[in-house]
């Protein structure tokens, strides 16, 4: 009994072993079964397949398994529709658009002098009152702005209201009273009365001591030159005023740059603080020398305000274009820049994008010409691509472009 025991047992036994080695050997052949099965290709070139680990032949880069998560394997970056829209990511199809080397100079804006008023005095006498004190006061056209006490003045005003009763009293006989009226009312007018003033002193026929002088125009007080109490002189400066609804954009140039523009032209300006306003400037005056022991000519062009959003002053950049030509191009935003080269974002399916090398070309301050990497007719991700660009590294641990020698 205890031989045919023993027997069992080892038979048992021996039965196990080959059952188990028979399990590894097939658990093996399935392991090298799928082993050859697997494919490799490149992250950044779908069209490299290779059955085995490598670098990719176009870029370099290490080749991932095929069969890996698609959006791991490709570099596809996936998003829902709430990111979409927290992202503001807005697409644009690649097209063929005109586009120009741009040359950037700096300038700054300064009053047009061709609007400025200096308000001087149109007779001799004192200041009595200044209604402005202050400069960078905004005044209106009709506003005071003095009140001066001048015998000269006064001395008009008494032969405007003999004129005007001479008038009354014989102009219906005789006709010369009626141009005696005139005279002396066109010697007011000229010394800087209103014709309100004029009226008013007709109709009460009371000669004023102190005469208030109104602003001639609209703008801004740069300069006061006189001060309450103070004997002025017949064409004495007293006010100085700038019209800034239109403004002058100085700017310097070197020679190769003044080669860019001439007069007439119109240029695109980005003020500071409004960089996201560019505005358009006309080219109206070029330095007909360079100045003394330099190679800088100054330029000037005009600017409207109207809503007197810009000041003197204030600095600015002026973009001029030239060397225009046709060519696939993209706003500049689209284009991602690092150490590794650039790359831009296409649409592969919805909500879904991969990063893509490219190459540029000319470039001016809205577009840049894409030479290689797109094709007319592309999808790319416009706004919102340096947020794809960060959530991807956040995603992968690692920069998209990593491995590429472009």
């Amino acid at each position: 009994m205890k031989h045919i025991l023993f027997i069992t047992i080892a038979f048992i036994f021996f039965a196990c072993s080959q059952e188990k080695q028979a399990d590894e050997h097939a658990s093996h052949d399935r392991a090298k079964k799928e082993s050859s099965a697997t494919k490799y290709t490149c992250p950044m070139h779908p069209n490299v397949v290779q059955d085995g680990p490598g670098k990719c032949p176009v870029c370099g880069m290490d080749l991932v398994p095929k069969n890996a998560n698609t959006t791991e394997a490709t570099g596809d970056l996936m998003l829902t529709d709430s990111q979409i829209k927290l992202a503001n990511i807005t697409t644009q199809k690649v097209s063929v658009q005109s586009i120009g080397e741009s040359v950037v100079v700096n300038g700054k804006l300064v009053e047009n002098e061709d609007l400025s008023q200096v308000i001087s005095s149109r007779a001799a006498g004192r200041v009595e009152k200044l209604f402005i004190k202050e400069t960078g006061r905004t005044i209106q056209k009709g506003e005071p702005l003095y009140e001066l006490y001048s015998e000269t003045l006064l001395t008009l005003q008494r032969e405007f209201l003999l004129a005007k009763e001479q008038y009354d009293a014989l102009g219906s006989s005789e006709t010369r009273y009626k141009s005696f009226l005139d005279a002396a009312k066109r010697k007011l007018l000229l010394y800087g009365l209103s014709e309100s003033q004029v009226e008013h002193l007709a109709k009460n026929k009371n000669a004023q001591n102190r005469i208030t002088f109104l602003s001639p125009g609209s703008g801004i007080v740069t300069e006061i030159s006189v001060s309450e109490g103070q004997y002025v002189s017949e064409g004495g400066a007293l006010f100085r005023i700038e019209n800034i609804t239109h403004l002058w954009l100085e700017a310097e140039l070197y020679p190769n740059e003044a080669k860019v523009a001439k007069v007439g032209d119109k240029i695109t300006v980005r003020v500071s603080g409004f960089e996201n306003q560019p505005i358009e400037a006309t080219v109206t005056f070029f330095s007909p020398e360079f100045r003394a022991n330099t190679q800088i000519m100054s330029m000037r062009a005009s600017i409207s305000n109207p809503t007197l959003s810009f000041k003197p002053g204030m600095q600015a950049q002026v973009f001029f274009s030239h060397a225009n030509k046709k060519a696939l191009s993209l706003p500049v935003d689209a284009v991602i820049r690092d150490a590794r080269g650039t790359h831009v974002y296409v649409q592969r399916g919805r909500n879904t994008f991969k990063p893509q090398m490219v190459k540029t070309g000319m470039e001016d301050f809205e577009k840049v010409e894409i030479t290689e990497g797109l094709t007319e007719g592309d999808t790319v991700a416009v706004t919102g691509a340096y947020l794809l660009y960060s959530e991807i590294i956040l995603k992968k641990g690692t920069d998209p472009m990593a491995g590429h020698s472009h």
